[in-house]
């Protein structure tokens, strides 16, 4: 085998950088195991969902009067001939704030998951049609539900542990 001195340092220079990106590519795979990243999905979608309904309680199953005020008076769907009023906005400020403190408690906990990210991608719709310029977050929190919809729970949740205790067969998440 025969090679000119020029091309030997280049080849060498070639596998190294190969080598550095193969084992900088393993440390990323390691770090990013599916489990975790399925739980820190849940984690994130559940995070501003909760936030928001944590701004409308006053106490144990009592609205405060912003929550309903911003139903009635503030927020309005844009929807084609509209924008319109919510229909009964006392019902869907409280829907909205008992759904913004259980789906992401559902989430974090990994209980009824793919349900609680379908009810999630729902109010991420009607947040969309409430707020129509969100859209750069909206399709953040609609693509987190769908991923969660998907790919499912992971090993870090209560729907795992149930499964196992329940001695049904594990399913891939």
């Amino acid at each position: 085998m025969s090679s000119t001195p020029d091309t030997v340092p280049h080849t060498n220079a070639r596998l190294g950088l190969a080598g550095v990106v193969a084992a900088a590519s393993q440390l990323i795979r390691a770090a990013a195991q599916p489990d975790l990243v399925q739980l820190v999905l849940r984690v994130a979608l559940a995070v501003p969902f909760w936030r928001s309904g944590i701004l409308k309680w006053q106490g144990f199953l009592q609205l405060n009067e912003t929550a309903v005020d911003l139903f009635s008076q503030e927020f309005m769907l844009h929807l084609p001939g509209g924008p319109y009023p919510f229909p009964a906005p006392a019902v869907v400020a409280f829907l909205a704030g008992c759904g913004e403190i259980v789906l992401p408690a559902l989430l974090v906990l990994g209980l009824a998951t793919r349900f609680a990210g379908l009810g999630l991608l729902v109010m991420t719709a009607v947040v969309q049609l409430t707020v129509p310029d969100g859209w750069p977050i909206h399709i953040t929190w609609a693509a987190m539900a769908l991923a969660v919809m998907r790919h499912g729970q992971g090993r870090l949740s209560l729907d795992h542990l149930a499964t196992r205790v329940a001695g049904l067969p594990l399913r891939p998440s």
